[in-house]
């Protein structure tokens, strides 16, 4: 990451480095026991970093997971499973204490698995999740953060709010979300969210053909707009839901997407297709079959309700 934002800016600009803090001291992905950076260790690293941040403009920290904070387990003595998906170690304090600079703070997150980020979330203005890059990585990400990429990636999973709302997934059946005593039963980000440096909007939801029959087809229709000041790209996604089932169904499930790229201020009609092989499901009697009846067709740019706007097809025999 240093070297590709210090090759992105050259000679025009400073950058200045700290450590910051430690995750796991030495070793690698087959070394079987994981030993923590120590927190004497780390309060130094921390007022070190601290001390470099206040010099200047604008702090990139990145943060996450190793090869050995996140791996598999493959015997007593090789464990790889956490009871948690805080952040380990100082690493949530370090980014505390960098907030209290007053500088602006972005965060580039470096995870094998998703991360109960709250505290980062609410507090930080820029998130950038990287997963685990390969070996462009540095110049990948400069590239985003000097703004020359637009990123328009979507999350393919949700990210829960702690280990504690695992099982955390979009096509849940309708009875599976009761809640939780003292906490939100949302996930911190749904699947198929992302942001990008420019806005969408999404108008007109319409149905090619609002009736069809059980074998027939039609299209969901939606006018997207880029109403931002930057050509970006947008994902838009189709959820479908049968209302009322022989046997119980998800409230939404992914059915199609497609991404579009648009000038600032340009309008594209976007088509997506509703097939019979869109609205079945193998019944009781374990047959693949589509069953007559309304089915809610959601469009959106995450599986998100609020982010959803939705149109009722009818399905006859």
């Amino acid at each position: 990451m240093l070297e590709g934002i210090r090759a992105k800016v050259g000679g025009k600009v400073k950058v200045p480095y700290a450590e910051g803090c430690g995750i796991t001291t030495g070793g690698s992905w087959n070394q079987d026991f994981v030993t923590l950076a120590k927190v004497e260790d780390d309060r130094k690293l921390i007022t070190e970093a601290v001390n470099v941040a206040s010099t200047a403009d604008v702090i990139v920290v990145c943060i996450g997971g190793n090869e050995q904070t996140s791996r598999e387990a493959w015997s007593r003595n090789h464990l790889g499973d956490r009871t948690t998906l805080d952040l380990i170690g100082r690493q949530e304090g370090l980014v505390n204490a960098l907030q209290m600079t007053g500088k602006p703070v972005v965060v580039v997150l470096f995870n094998g698995s998703p991360l109960s980020i709250n505290s980062l979330s609410r507090g930080v203005p820029a998130i950038l999740e990287c997963w685990y890059l390969g070996q462009e990585c540095g110049q990948a990400v400069a590239e985003v953060l000097f703004g020359d990429f637009n990123p328009g990636g979507k999350l393919p999973i949700t990210i829960p709010r702690s280990a504690g709302h695992l099982p955390a997934f979009y096509n849940y059946k309708p009875s599976a979300r009761r809640g939780y005593l003292f906490d939100d039963v949302s996930p911190l980000y749904p699947f198929g969210f992302g942001l990008s440096y420019t806005s969408f909007s999404f108008k007109n939801v319409r149905l090619e053909k609002k009736k069809i029959s059980a074998r027939g087809s039609t299209r969901v229709l939606v006018d997207l707009t880029n109403t931002g000041k930057r050509r970006g790209a947008e994902v838009v996604q189709m959820y479908i839901r049968d209302c009322v089932s022989s046997v119980t169904r998800p409230v939404k499930e992914l059915k199609g997407f497609q991404k579009i790229s648009l000038q600032p201020g340009e309008t594209q009609t976007v088509a997506l297709e509703i097939t019979s092989e869109s609205l079945a499901f193998y019944d009781i009697n374990m047959k693949f079959t589509v069953e007559p009846g309304e089915f809610e067709i959601m469009i959106g740019n995450s599986s998100r309700d609020g982010d959803l706007q939705k149109v009722v097809l009818s399905v006859t025999k």
